[in-house]
């Protein structure tokens, strides 16, 4: 009701809602529906974004449900090409239309009880239960400040900062091709940015991480203290169907008598790059906006990627790492990092666990009552070791 209020107040044209996370698809399906009852869809377009979402999602089941137009937006370049498209239209402008709606390619099959209903008391996956267990170089948790950009530039992923952020594709015929942009725009104006951020000491990348003994019990991960009593448990969800998978079995069962590891992370390039972004969104200077905002969202991935590698390195497995840097961005080392609020593990309430595990206030990070990491360039972890473990959806 915010939104709409808002809305309403600032007599919007448009509004749009972004959802990284599995529980923002929910949250926006309900504020179309508000829409709809409210009989406001015909005066406000939507466009929707964000990692959690697809175009297909969008423009076909949430389009079946709401009752005015609704456009989903690959980044913010789209999104801003879509609203001159949606104000044009809705201001009569001659010869003014809409992109075309994604079509469904294949009717989707009706899901039946049995599929959907849970397996009661079903045996865990197939995961290997006789993998080493590493020995972590400490017990616990450490906090690291001071790093330095160069540590982590390395692991800044291009293809996403320019394809995903900065909105950099294959122009039309005769145009110039990505490669040539990525030459003629991306890296120099990356180059820019990272001088800035460097020379105005923007950036204050710091980590909290540990590692804690662990076990697992059916969809629960335990955390356990040093007596072996329980400490925390995580639950996870298990796919129901394929190979039924859970975050729980790539450790260690509680009756196999063995005790596992489980490394827990919080990284965060710091508050000013927040605040300098926002500055540029007050000063309307949105192209700047975009791309510094952009570019910080992934320097935080980067610095996420690189010190989930130092943790490889500590547990002893660094030297499976892929040679070429884009094998890394591809995932093809051993291992995983999962991020609350994705599909292996969407409840964001366990934030609170590993924020009480971890501390992360001690490098500048707080937790909100909606269980959002502050400041936004940050990101949190639980780090698995175990050879199979990849991502996966289990809803």
């Amino acid at each position: 009701s915010a939104i709409l209020e808002a809305a309403e107040e600032h007599r919007a044209d448009v509004i749009g809602m972004s959802g990284l996370l599995v529980k923002s698809t929910v949250i926006m399906k309900e504020n179309l529906e508000e829409l709809n009852q409210r009989q406001m869809a015909a005066d406000y377009p939507v466009i929707l974004g964000g990692a959690a979402l697809t175009r297909a999602y969008v423009e076909q089941d949430l389009h079946e449900i709401y009752e005015g137009e609704v456009r989903y937006a690959r980044d913010a370049f789209e999104g801003l090409r879509l609203m001159d498209a949606l104000i044009s239209v809705k201001r009569g402008v001659p010869g003014a239309v809409l992109p075309e709606l994604k079509q469904r390619r294949v009717k989707a099959r009706p899901r039946t009880e049995v599929e959907e209903r849970p397996e009661e008391g079903a045996a865990r996956s197939d995961v290997a239960v006789d993998n080493p267990v590493p020995t972590p170089p400490f017990w616990g948790t450490r906090v690291v400040k001071g790093i330095q950009l160069k540590e982590y530039a390395s692991w800044l992923d291009e293809g996403a900062l320019f394809k995903g952020q900065w909105g950099l594709k294959e122009a039309r015929k005769g145009g110039p091709s990505y490669e040539e942009l990525v030459e003629s725009e991306g890296r120099p104006r990356l180059r820019g940015w990272l001088e800035q951020l460097h020379t105005q000491n923007m950036l204050e990348a710091a980590v909290v991480y540990g590692y804690f003994p662990c076990v697992s019990k059916g969809d629960d991960l335990i955390l356990l203290n040093d007596d072996g009593s329980e400490r925390t448990r995580f639950t996870f969800p298990r796919q129901r169907r394929g190979r039924r998978l859970c975050l729980a079995d790539f450790f260690r069962p509680e009756d196999s008598g063995e005790t596992d590891v489980v490394g827990l992370q919080v990284v965060t390039v710091g508050s000013k790059i927040g605040e300098a972004t926002a500055e540029l969104f007050e000063a309307n200077a949105y192209r700047d906006y975009l791309e510094l905002h952009g570019l910080s969202v992934q320097l935080a991935e980067a610095l996420a990627e690189y010190w989930h590698a130092r943790v490889r390195s500590e547990l002893g497995f660094a030297g499976e790492d892929p040679a070429e840097v884009e094998d890394m961005f591809a995932l093809k080392y051993r291992g995983a990092r999962f991020s609350l609020g994705y599909g292996a593990c969407p409840d964001l309430e366990d934030r609170a666990k590993i924020a009480e595990l971890l501390e992360p206030e001690r490098i500048g990070v707080q937790l909100s009552e909606e269980f959002q990491l502050h400041p936004e360039q940050s990101t949190d972890a639980i780090v698995i070791h175990h050879p199979e473990a990849k991502y996966f959806n289990a809803r």
